[in-house]
C-alpha cells in the first residue's frame, strides 16, 4: 500500500498537476491512481492534496486537465492555515489551486471556535467564501442535543478572508431555538480579527445612585496605530458618554480616557473626568512619561465606578538610567478629593531633579548625586501656605571585604549638604543650610548547612554600627512625614524615606535572618531585628516603631508556596513590631491560598494610635478576595473590606460567572458602605453576556457533553 501511494504521488506530480506546480510544488497522495486518455486523472482511497500550505483530504478526486477542474467526493476536509478556516463537505468542484469552486453539504469552522453550516459553500477569487442557508454558532452541536444555546440563521453569509469579516444577509438570532431578533444586515468580525469597527459587548449596570442602565461601547479603528472607543451609558438618572483614545507612534504611545455626564445626582452640573498616560523614547536613551488625572467633583469617580482613588496625580517625567548613571526630572500636580483635606494648604505642585553617578573608587563603589526638590502651596497664608525649595549634594563610598571564616565586612561613608529656600513661613529663616555626615561599619556572617532530602538551611547574623550628626535641626519636613520600619531599611544608614530629614546619633542595628530552601520549591524565611541608640533623638513618632532609645522588635515571617497535603499551596507573610513588653505597635498579615479550584488572598492590618502620623484612633482593617470554580462552567468570587476601628464594612462584592465553549455570562453585586463628604454609599448590580467566537476576547470553557 505504501508503494502504491508513493507511486501515485510521483505520477501525479509529474503528469497531473503541472499548473499547480508552476509557482510552488504540489503534492497528491492516494491509494489508487488511474489515468483516462491524456486529460483525466482519478485518485481514490485516502486522497490528500497539499498546495501552498492548504491541505485537502477526500475519498475520490477526478482531475480534468482540459477543464482545469477537480471533482471531489467526500467526506471532504479542507484546511487553510492562512485564514484559520477548516471546511468539511460531502462533495465539491474546485479549481486546481483549491481557491475557487462549490462545496455542497458543507460546514466551515473558523479559528476552532465559530461553526457555519450551509447547504452550499462557494469559494471565489481566493478571498471570498459564500454560504447559502447558513446556521452560525460557536456552541457544540451533537445528535442528542441538536439545538445550540445560541445561533444566527441567515439566508446568505459572506466571509471575506482578507478583511476577516462576516456579512450576514437576513439574519435571525435565536436562543435555544427561539427567535429573539431579526436583523436584515449584520456585519461581524471573524474570530481571527483583533481590531475592527463595530459594537462591543454591552454591559448592564444598576446602582442605587444612578438607577438602571446599559453601556454599549462602539469601537472605531483609526488606521493601524490608533483607535477610539465611544461608550454611551444610558441610565434612569444619568446620560453619559465615555471615550478611550489610543495612539501608537514610532517612538512611543499614549492613551486618553474620560467621560461626560448629565445626571439627576448633581442636576445643576455637567460632570466628568479625564485620565491620560503616555511614554515616549527620546534621543540619547531618555524616556518621557506623562500622566493626567482630573475630575469635575469629588463624587464622580465613585458614582460611576471608575476608581477608588481619592488623590489624583498628574505628572511629566524625563529620565535616563544607565549602568553607572541616572538622570531624572519630574513635575507633579496633586489634587485631593479626600474628605478633610484642603488643596490650597497641600503641596499641590511638586518638582524634583536628580543626577546620580557611580563607579569604582578606592577599591569600593563611590557615588555622587546632585538634586533639587520643591513644594508649592497655592495658599498665600503665613506658615500654612509655606513653599520650600531644597537643593542637595551627596557623596557616598562603600567597600566590602571577605574575612576569615566567611565573615563579610562592609564600611560606608556618606556626606549630605542641603540648602533650603523657604517662603511664606515667618517661623523659619528664608535661607538655611545643613551638613550631615554619616559613617557605618557592618559585619555579616552567613552560615549554610545542607539537610535531608536536598534541604538547605541558611542563617545570617548581621551587626551594623552607624554614627551621624547634622549641623541644623528644625527645618521643614515635606517628604519624610510617614516612616515605616521593615526588613527593607533595618540595615540602612538612614531610615527616612525622603531628603528633608536625616537620621542622626549613634546607633547599633542588629538582626538575624534564617532561610529554609526546600528542593520542592517552597521556602521559609524569618527575620528578627532591632535598633539600639546611644540616646533618644526624638526623631521618630512612637507609632513608627523607631521611637525612643530602643526601637521595637521587628519580626518578619515569610512562607512561600508551601504545599499542603493534597489540598493546594499557601503563601504567608507576617510583619510585626512590638516592644520588650510585647506591646504591639504594628502587625500586618498577608495570606494566600491556591488549590486550583479555590484561590484566596486575604490581609489584616493593625496599627496602634499615633496622632503624629495622622492615626489618632489607630487602624484595624481586614481585606479578602476569593474565587471558587464550582464546576467546569461555574465560578464564584467575592471580595470584602472591613474596618474594625469604625466597626463597619467599607466594601463587599459577590460575583458569579457561567462560561462554556460559546457563551460567558457574568453577574456581579457590590456594595460600598462608607459615607463621607466625598463618598456615598452605593449598591451596584452588573450583568454582561459575551458570545464566544466573534472577537470578544473571552476564552471558551469546556464544551457541554453531548446529551446534557
Amino acid at each position: 500500500m505504501k508503494t502504491l501511494r508513493i507511486l501515485a504521488a510521483s505520477v501525479a506530480l509529474a503528469l497531473a498537476l503541472p499548473a499547480m506546480a508552476q509557482e510552488r510544488p504540489a503534492t497528491l497522495v492516494a491509494d489508487r491512481l488511474s489515468i483516462t486518455g491524456d486529460n483525466v486523472l482519478v485518485a481514490e482511497g485516502a486522497v490528500e492534496v497539499l498546495y501552498q500550505g492548504q491541505r485537502m483530504r477526500a475519498q475520490r478526486i477526478t482531475f480534468d486537465r482540459a477543464a482545469d477542474l477537480l471533482t471531489i467526493e467526500g467526506p471532504i476536509t479542507l484546511v487553510d492555515p492562512a485564514s484559520g478556516a477548516i471546511v468539511t463537505a460531502d462533495a465539491a468542484e474546485l479549481t486546481t489551486d483549491l481557491r475557487e469552486g462549490i462545496l455542497t453539504g458543507a460546514r466551515m469552522v473558523l479559528e476552532q471556535q465559530l461553526q457555519l453550516a450551509a447547504n452550499t459553500i462557494t469559494r471565489s477569487e481566493g478571498r471570498y467564501t459564500e454560504l447559502s442557508r447558513t446556521v452560525a454558532s460557536s456552541c457544540q452541536v451533537c445528535a442528542a442535543n441538536p439545538t445550540p444555546l445560541w445561533e444566527i440563521r441567515a439566508a446568505r453569509v459572506l466571509h471575506d478572508e482578507v478583511e476577516r469579516q462576516l456579512y450576514f444577509d437576513r439574519a435571525q438570532f435565536r436562543v435555544m431555538g427561539v427567535p429573539v431578533a431579526y436583523i436584515p444586515r449584520l456585519r461581524m468580525p471573524d474570530p481571527t480579527l483583533d481590531r475592527a469597527d463595530g459594537f462591543l459587548t454591552p454591559r448592564f449596570r444598576t446602582t442605587s445612585t444612578l438607577g438602571y442602565g446599559v453601556k454599549l461601547p462602539y469601537f472605531i479603528t483609526l488606521g493601524d496605530h490608533a483607535d477610539l472607543t465611544l461608550s454611551p451609558y444610558v441610565a434612569t438618572r444619568s446620560r453619559t458618554l465615555e471615550f478611550r483614545y489610543r495612539q501608537a507612534l514610532a517612538n512611543g504611545s499614549y492613551t486618553f480616557e474620560g467621560g461626560v455626564s448629565k445626571d439627576k445626582v448633581e442636576p445643576d452640573e455637567m460632570r466628568g473626568y479625564l485620565f491620560g498616560s503616555g511614554q515616549f523614547n527620546l534621543p540619547r536613551d531618555f524616556v518621557l512619561t506623562f500622566g493626567l488625572q482630573t475630575v469635575s467633583d469629588s463624587y464622580y469617580l465613585q458614582d460611576y465606578d471608575i476608581t477608588d482613588q481619592d488623590r489624583l496625580t498628574s505628572h511629566v517625567t524625563i529620565a535616563r538610567t544607565r549602568r553607572d548613571e541616572h538622570i531624572s526630572a519630574r513635575l507633579f500636580n496633586f489634587h485631593s478629593i479626600r474628605a478633610g483635606e484642603v488643596n490650597s494648604l497641600q503641596p499641590t505642585i511638586v518638582g524634583d531633579a536628580t543626577w546620580l553617578r557611580r563607579g569604582d573608587l578606592w577599591g569600593g563603589i563611590g557615588s555622587l548625586s546632585l538634586g533639587t526638590n520643591g513644594h508649592y502651596r497655592p495658599s498665600q497664608a503665613d506658615v500654612l501656605g509655606r513653599d520650600v525649595l531644597r537643593t542637595s549634594a551627596e557623596g557616598e563610598w562603600q567597600r566590602s571585604w571577605v574575612l576569615y571564616g566567611g565573615i563579610v565586612a562592609t564600611s560606608a561613608l556618606r556626606t549630605t549638604l542641603d540648602h533650603y529656600s523657604i517662603r511664606q513661613d515667618s517661623t523659619l529663616p528664608a535661607q538655611a543650610a545643613r551638613l550631615t555626615p554619616a559613617a557605618g561599619a557592618e559585619l555579616r556572617w552567613p552560615w549554610s548547612r545542607p539537610g535531608n532530602a536536598g534541604v538547605v538551611h541558611v542563617i545570617e547574623p548581621v551587626l551594623q554600627v552607624v554614627g551621624s550628626r547634622t549641623t541644623r535641626q528644625g527645618l521643614p519636613d515635606e517628604d519624610s512625614v510617614l516612616v515605616e520600619f521593615d526588613e527593607g531599611n533595618l540595615f540602612s544608614l538612614d531610615r527616612f524615606p525622603g531628603g528633608d530629614r536625616h537620621e542622626t546619633g549613634l546607633r547599633v542595628n542588629a538582626g538575624l535572618h534564617y532561610s529554609r530552601l526546600d528542593p520542592t520549591g517552597w521556602q521559609l524565611g524569618l527575620t528578627l531585628g532591632r535598633v539600639w541608640r546611644g540616646s533618644d533623638t526624638d526623631q521618630f513618632a512612637p507609632g513608627s516603631g523607631l521611637g525612643g532609645a530602643r526601637s521595637d522588635w521587628l519580626v518578619v515571617t515569610d512562607l512561600t508556596n508551601f504545599a499542603l497535603r493534597g489540598s493546594g499551596t499557601i503563601s504567608l507573610t507576617n510583619r510585626a513590631l512590638f516592644d520588650s513588653d510585647l506591646s504591639f505597635s504594628r502587625n500586618e498579615l498577608r495570606l494566600g491560598y491556591d488549590a486550583g479550584r479555590l484561590a484566596m488572598a486575604t490581609s489584616y492590618l493593625w496599627l496602634a494610635p499615633d496622632a503624629q502620623q495622622g492615626l489618632p484612633e489607630g487602624a484595624s482593617e481586614w481585606v479578602m478576595d476569593a474565587a471558587w470554580r464550582l464546576t467546569a462552567n461555574w465560578q464564584a468570587r467575592t471580595d470584602w473590606r472591613y474596618d474594625f476601628t469604625a466597626d463597619q464594612a467599607t466594601r463587599a462584592g459577590l460575583g458569579l460567572t457561567w462560561r462554556n465553549e460559546c457563551i460567558a455570562v457574568d453577574l456581579s453585586l457590590s456594595r460600598r458602605f462608607t459615607s463621607s463628604t466625598s463618598v456615598r454609599p452605593t449598591t451596584t448590580f452588573g450583568l454582561s453576556v459575551d458570545l464566544v467566537g466573534f472577537g470578544t476576547g473571552q476564552p471558551g470553557a469546556r464544551s457541554r457533553a453531548c446529551g446534557l
